[in-house]
């Protein structure tokens, strides 16, 4: 019966750390969503697909905090290339497995007395 447990919770783990996310500083107390987006981008037979997305917050405010979840739970990865937690924008770089698409909800967060 243990055993049974065991391997249970085990392909459960494996199952849910097969995508590739990224979440990054304060989510939650004290912050405030400033910019939510969904990003989509097609299958293509045996290439992978990349696609990068910028955020720049329109009042200047510093990052406190970025989630980027694979909705797909694929392999796919995704990486700052600019900017980031205490800075007012992001690059984002998503890179699909080969012959997938992408499909990424993506929040950005920031402080919100920052004056």
């Amino acid at each position: 019966m243990r055993l049974t447990i065991l391997i249970t919770v085990l392909l459960i783990t494996l199952y849910n750390v097969k995508g590739d996310h990224l979440v990054l500083g304060n989510i939650g107390v004290r912050t405030s969503l400033a910019h939510e987006k969904i990003v989509t981008y097609n299958p293509f037979p045996f290439l992978k697909r990349v696609k990068t997305y910028f955020y720049s917050d329109p009042r200047n405010r510093p990052i406190v905090g970025i989630q980027v979840i694979d909705m797909l739970h694929s392999k796919a990865s995704v990486n700052i290339t600019a900017g980031g937690l205490g800075q007012p924008f992001v690059n984002l770089r998503m890179k699909s497995e080969r012959g997938s698409g992408l499909n990424y909800s993506i929040g950005i967060y920031v402080n919100p007395d920052y004056q």
